[in-house]
């Protein structure tokens, strides 16, 4: 009559081994993706060209920048892979906008995930022709964001950006539903404009 309840905590146990495995994987990767600089910048005349990934040292990185060169006005989006802190993303974002500037994705550039949440910081918004936007659900290594519900408060930080950027949140819901934590979605044009990433 043991045997069921045995079995049940077994279960359980494994479970959380394996969430915890992952959680700490999670955190290891995140440790090692934020040591270094991932982000390059290059001004050219009012631009600050912007590639590679946005970690924890991309805000510093882009404020000694800005500091060197107050006049830029546009930040180019030249090609940026996504983000692996989201918190220091945000916070860019909200730097960003802050300063005025105006963002732009050239023709034939590409950005994922929290490239495209950087994007959004632009108080102008623009993008070339065959601009590749690539959208995902973001995950806490063991959920996608679309495994919580609307209420819940693990939405709250990112919701409230894009809410701030773009005057509504539709976009931050969209990002849910578009793909997978680990798949990407190319935005079409009409969900470019249809979601208000533009501008003009």
């Amino acid at each position: 009559m043991m045997r069921r309840p045995l079995v049940w905590l077994a279960v359980t146990v494994l479970a959380i081994l394996v969430a915890g495995f992952f959680a700490g994987a999670k955190i290891t990767s995140d440790f090692f993706a934020n040591s270094m600089p991932t982000t390059r910048f290059q001004v050219a005349d009012d631009r600050l060209y912007v590639r590679g990934e946005i970690n924890a040292l991309s805000l510093d990185q882009f404020n000694e920048v800005i500091s060197a060169f107050p006049w830029v006005k546009v930040l180019v989006l030249d090609g940026i892979s996504g983000s692996s802190d989201d918190e220091t993303n945000v916070k860019l974002g909200y730097r960003v906008r802050e300063l005025g500037l105006a963002t732009h994705v050239p023709a034939g550039a590409e950005i994922y995930s929290g490239g495209v949440d950087l994007f959004l910081a632009g108080v102008e918004r623009t993008i070339g022709e065959a601009a590749v936007l690539g959208v995902h659900s973001w995950s806490d290594g063991i959920h996608d964001g679309a495994h919580y519900p609307k209420d819940s408060p693990e939405h709250e930080e990112a919701r409230k950006y894009t809410e701030d950027m773009l005057g509504d949140d539709r976009f931050y819901w969209f990002t849910l539903s578009a793909a997978p934590a680990d798949g990407i979605h190319v935005m079409t044009d009409k969900e470019v404009r249809e979601y208000g990433l533009l501008t003009d």
